[in-house]
């Protein structure tokens, strides 16, 4: 099968339960692979070599400037960002085959797909989970990570020029059980608070009563998360009071600051 002018782009660490996966998914459409590692110590890089891929490895930078950093040495035209938990399916495998074959490429600078979660024994289709799109296909030099939420966790792919949106999914194994997302809650809050001491940010009773109750409502009524069950709900009420959780650390941060006089 014809490969594209593509090159994946991934950052790994100590990834051998999901690097595999991904990349047999994904792997048959790139002339290239390219993987910046942080110094794994399990078989992720024996994986990589099973699929040819160029193996690099990085000591930590964040994962802004890591993201970058993988750009870099892709050096084919187009780049596909993916990370070490997601997999291409079928449809979207052959939607980045047509954005080729129909001149997209020559019309577009990158490409949006949708990101669907696995949670609790199922697939998260609705609520604030889905379509949860992102730009992972994109022309190479005009595009580059920035930081989002304060860089730490989150960031973002910023594009210079039009995208389109492809069809089907990119599937997410972002939490592996209810405990690995309440650990990964406790960073999140963590970063919340920092970027909002960045920024100035003072703590507001309202935000604190109104946001939460908010985010209930949009993910499980208006967002239609009842339909995924029991874990449409376990995931609208968890962020909910995860948003309460947020907004009560910036209390907690100025309350703390001013010892009480005696």
């Amino acid at each position: 099968m014809t490969r594209l002018p593509l090159s994946i782009s991934i950052i790994s660490h100590n990834e051998e339960a999901n690097l595999r996966r991904c990349l047999a998914s994904a792997a048959e459409l790139a002339m290239e692979i390219v993987i910046v590692d942080s110094g794994s110590t399990d078989r992720t890089a024996e994986i990589a070599a099973e699929f040819a891929a160029k193996f690099v490895h990085q000591s930590w930078l964040g994962y802004t400037a890591q993201k970058n950093l993988c750009l870099s040495l892709c050096s084919q035209p187009w780049i596909l960002a993916l990370d070490c938990d997601e997999e291409l399916t079928p449809e979207l495998r052959e939607s980045i085959r047509r954005f080729f074959a129909d001149g997209d490429d020559a019309r577009f600078d990158g490409a949006w797909m949708s990101r669907l979660v696995w949670f609790m024994g199922r697939w998260i289709h609705h609520g604030d989970w889905y379509p949860d799109r992102k730009v992972r296909l994109f022309r190479r030099g005009k595009s580059q990570w920035q930081a989002d939420g304060g860089g730490q966790v989150h960031e973002r792919l910023v594009v210079d020029g039009p995208c389109t949106t492809l069809r089907g999914d990119l599937l997410h194994y972002s939490f592996k059980n209810i405990q690995h997302y309440l650990t990964k809650h406790v960073q999140y809050s963590d970063v919340f608070l920092q970027t909002q001491q960045s920024k100035g940010s003072r703590w507001s009773l309202l935000h604190t009563l109104f946001r939460p109750c908010w985010r209930l409502v949009r993910a499980y009524v208006l967002k239609r998360g009842f339909l995924d069950g029991f874990p449409g709900l376990w995931i609208a009420v968890a962020t909910a009071f995860f948003t309460f959780d947020r907004y009560s650390r910036m209390y907690e941060s100025e309350a703390g600051s001013k010892p009480n006089q005696l």
